[in-house]
């Protein structure tokens, strides 16, 4: 009997333990009040078992939008994060302590909602109606992230039967103008569920963006969601000296905000209250962070998306493909549990020759050149024809990048 229970209780921390490693992310509503340019933004950085992600544009509903998707669903049947044609954006977060004594088994519905959500909504209040009027039990256990083009901004803690809101635009309730959730929710059962060390290091990282009024799309890809900080062992990766090139340098790489199980990064940049929700750009790190680079997209623009972000002939999208094959180098051991452990010096050497060093260069290009067409575009109007020749540009450009500084 001892050893019966004993079997049990291993097999469920295996369990309990893929759902921490596979099943997380770590998000961030803000809403303009903190922003350096008073817009609010999305940040989602997914973690998934789901290593192929791509972007999907979708015309299925009242409104357009683009969403990000598990590449194996080709019809796109569920969303995990997105806007839609009138600056209504939304991510999740699963939570693993609002549904303790449930015994519903309906669960996972979480794409769903989120894909209706974009077909259909507006604003942060249509979503609470939207959930309001969903069949119940809903299937979901999730931090729901939500913004608008009226300047909403709210997080929805969500059970199987009802949600609380968190209106991050209310100082009482984010005196800060923004809040960060990973996996378990504020209203959940005390200590119960997962990310509390990746809460506290992107805590200390927004209220430094915050101090220095540097709180922006851009800081949230490169600073936050491509941080090496621990804010339990008070380590960052990223200090100097680094390793030599020539000497492997593993580190157990775990409760960190990227991991091995690190998928995609977006932020969904909104409009200033009022403005043309066309410019709501969404950016995107496809694949694993620490081996991709962002591009912009937005609905406006069409179907026709950077073919870089989309599935091509073989079902998966080519920036994914190689953001992937680049992290195998950070993880290059494959049996037992090297899957724990990342070399450094793939990321970063003390001759400026790992993958990290390499591609933010090139970010940073593809960064400074979208937003000089932005600052254009803002002062007149959006065409749809200019943002294809951007993504044609931004595509050639990637595309030879990646291949004459790492031959992919």
């Amino acid at each position: 009997m001892c050893d019966r229970l004993f079997l049990i209780i291993i097999t469920l921390s295996v369990v309990f333990s893929l759902y921490n490693e596979t099943e997380a992310c770590t998000t961030a509503v803000l809403s303009g009040k903190a922003t350096v340019d008073g817009r609010p933004i999305l940040l989602k950085h997914r973690d998934s078992d789901f290593f192929q992600n791509k972007l999907m544009y979708f015309s299925d509903g009242q409104y357009n939008y683009i969403g990000l998707v598990n590449s194996e669903d080709i019809e796109g049947k569920e969303v995990w994060s997105g806007a839609n044609s009138v600056g209504f954006a939304i991510m999740n977060a699963a939570s693993y302590n609002l549904n303790d004594n449930d015994t519903t088994k309906l669960k996972d519905q979480e794409g769903i909602i989120m894909k209706v959500a974009l077909q259909s909504c507006k604003t942060v209040d249509d979503f609470g109606n939207l959930l309001d009027n969903w069949p119940k039990p809903m299937g979901v256990e999730a931090n729901f992230g939500v913004i608008d083009a009226n300047g909403g901004a709210a997080y929805f803690e969500t059970t199987n039967f009802g949600y609380t809101i968190f209106d991050v635009t209310d100082p009482a309730v984010a005196p800060d103008g923004y809040l960060i959730r990973t996996n378990y929710s504020t209203t959940g059962s005390p200590d119960g569920g997962y990310g509390y060390i990746r809460y506290t290091t992107a805590e200390s990282l927004l209220k430094i963006g915050k101090e220095k009024n540097i709180l922006s799309y851009r800081y949230l890809l490169q600073d936050v969601s491509r941080s090496l900080r621990h804010s339990l062992l008070n380590l960052n990766l990223k200090d100097k000296p680094y390793p030599n090139e020539d000497d492997d340098f593993f580190v157990h790489f775990q409760d960190y905000i990227p991991r091995h199980s690190s998928v995609t990064t977006m932020a969904v940049q909104g409009v200033s209250e009022g403005k043309n929700p066309g410019f709501t750009t969404i950016w995107t790190i496809l694949g694993f962070p620490l081996c991709s680079v962002t591009l912009p997209t937005w609905v406006l623009g069409g179907q026709d998306l950077p073919t870089l972000l989309i599935s091509d002939e073989t079902g998966n999208a080519p920036l994914c493909n190689m953001a992937l094959q680049l992290k195998e180098r950070c993880f290059p051991i494959a049996r037992g549990s090297g899957w724990k452990y990342m070399n450094l010096t793939a990321l970063l050497s003390d001759q400026s020759n790992g993958i990290l060093q390499k591609l933010l260069p090139i970010e940073n290009s593809i960064l400074n050149m979208t937003e000089k067409h932005l600052s254009k575009w803002r002062n007149s109007d959006i065409e749809r024809s200019k943002i294809s020749s951007l993504y044609r540009q931004l595509t050639e450009y990637l595309t030879l990048e990646y291949n004459s500084k790492f031959g992919l």
